[in-house]
């Protein structure tokens, strides 16, 4: 069976079996990204995504990235799709156990 969980950032084309080390996988192995919209710096990825819409606007979003509504579906879509999966309590312990 192929990987269900790929890391998307880039041309990044690394595969997991599960989200949780797609997660520590974009959060250890990749640059971090300043929000646009705030400049606060976070794993880019998942938690980029997440701090997006949990914390601004959905237009605060468009206008800071310049970005569609279809943008803002596929990013609501791919965090809908992580959370739904996702044990992140398992991601916290591995991040900080160093995983």
């Amino acid at each position: 069976m192929a990987p269900r969980w790929t890391c998307g950032i880039g041309d990044c084309d690394a595969a997991f079996d599960d989200v949780e080390a797609a997660i520590v996988h974009q959060t250890n192995d990749h640059q971090r990204h300043e929000c646009k919209v705030c400049g606060t710096i976070v794993p880019d990825g998942y938690f980029a995504i997440r701090h997006a819409f949990d914390e601004h606007t959905r237009a605060e979003f468009v206008r800071a990235y310049d970005a569609d509504s279809a943008a803002v579906r596929r990013r609501e879509e791919i965090k809908g799709e992580i959370e739904a999966a996702a044990d992140l309590q398992r991601v916290v312990e591995d991040l900080d156990r160093g995983v």
